[in-house]
């Protein structure tokens, strides 16, 4: 179990560097608002192509491991080109190559690590992506103080967390692929499945509005007076309020609707947006952050816990992937893309509250299922 702990830790470690400062990068570097939303939307749309790919090559292949290995090489080596250039076509090249294989590290690695849980009952997923809370807050406290003066750094500092990762996951048991139909009967069945469907379509919207946060928020940040170490400060603060959840997250998911937790998630989720729409001071925008533990991290163990139930055997990969490709795929484009346009049209304030109103329908959307469903147990039906 320290193994997958200390994985968990190195992979979000560079996902703090990446996730947190690559919109700051683009925007030192004299991008657009407009460019850099095509920048970050056209990466995770590769990275769409790439999901259904490594999901099936995972199912299929003798060892899991194998072709986790080469997501993090891939990534660790592609990143170390983004200095060589500042031309708007050579950055779209390289992050898209980066996001074909760092997206998909994440559903891979879950996918692996609830595979594990299965033959481990007295392990927690909770308690193992507990580490990667702590690596991402500890990271984005650490590299707010170097990104201050260095932002370069942060490329070499991702790789070097990849070869960590990489040490990290020789020392896993074998995920032995268990091959099927991997490219066809396998995603139809999956979206026969219609709670599973709701839960995720549910997901995806809200992840819409958080595609937009990580691809704003620090552009934003800064522009109201916050610098690199106060960002930093930000996105801790962000990660250790997962820490609740994550630590009892196993009695929670036991105990509580999935349908309760999800509308939790979105109302804390409008409420978020509403309240980064009204502040006009950055270090204001540092309490609200609290609210990132009762959204993201919420989502993320919930939605790859039902996965994991809900999916046969031979698929589970493959429906982590397709989660994946949704919420850090095509949520992450549409958030991103229209954010950057409507931003220059509208104004990042203006778009928080357009976010607020997105995930305050599917507040009201789960509540009239909720109230749908409790009726018609009343009635016996």
């Amino acid at each position: 179990m320290n193994a997958f702990v200390l994985f968990y830790v190195v992979i979000y470690m560079g996902n703090a560097v990446y996730g947190t400062f690559m919109p700051v990068y683009l925007n030192n570097a004299k991008f657009s608002q407009e460019q850099i939303g095509v920048l970050l939307s056209l990466g995770p749309l590769i990275a769409m192509i790439g999901q259904p790919v490594w999901g099936a090559l995972g199912d299929r292949a003798k060892s899991k491991n194998y072709i986790l290995r080469l997501l993090i090489i891939g990534s660790g080596i592609s990143i170390l080109f983004f200095p060589i250039s500042h031309q708007f076509l050579f950055i779209l090249v390289i992050i898209c190559i980066f996001t074909f294989f760092q997206t998909s590290i994440f559903a891979l690695s879950d996918a692996i690590t609830l595979e594990e849980l299965d033959r481990q009952p007295t392990w927690s997923f909770g308690l193992i992506r507990l580490g990667g809370t702590v690596g991402f807050a500890i990271m984005s406290l650490l590299f707010g103080f170097v990104a201050k003066s260095y932002i370069n750094s942060m490329f070499l500092v991702y790789a070097c967390t990849m070869l960590a990762a990489l040490l990290c996951l020789w020392q896993f048991p074998a995920a032995a692929g268990r091959p099927a139909n991997v490219m066809g009967r396998k995603f139809r069945e999956l979206f026969k499945n219609g709670k599973l469907m709701f839960y995720i379509g549910m997901n995806f919207i809200i992840q819409i509005t958080l595609g937009y946060y990580y691809a704003f928020f620090p552009i934003y940040f800064k522009q109201m007076g916050g610098d690199s170490v106060l960002l930093g400060w930000s996105m801790t603060i962000s990660s250790l309020s997962e820490l609740p959840f994550l630590l009892f997250s196993a009695k929670i998911l036991k105990r509580v609707p999935i349908s309760i937790i999800l509308l939790v998630a979105a109302l804390a989720s409008s409420l978020r947006w509403y309240l980064f729409s009204q502040i006009e001071v950055a270090h204001w925008l540092l309490p609200v952050q609290v609210l990132h533990g009762v959204i993201f991290i919420v989502l993320s163990v919930t939605i790859a816990t039902i996965i994991n139930r809900e999916v046969p055997a031979e698929w589970k990969a493959s429906g982590q992937t397709l989660n994946g490709l949704l919420s850090l795929g095509a949520a992450r484009i549409i958030g991103s893309f229209l954010g950057g346009f409507m931003s220059a049209a509208y104004g990042m304030r203006q778009v928080f509250l357009y976010s607020s109103w997105l995930s305050m329908a599917c507040v009201v959307v789960i509540g009239i299922v909720l109230f749908t469903r409790r009726k018609h147990n009343e009635l016996g039906i």
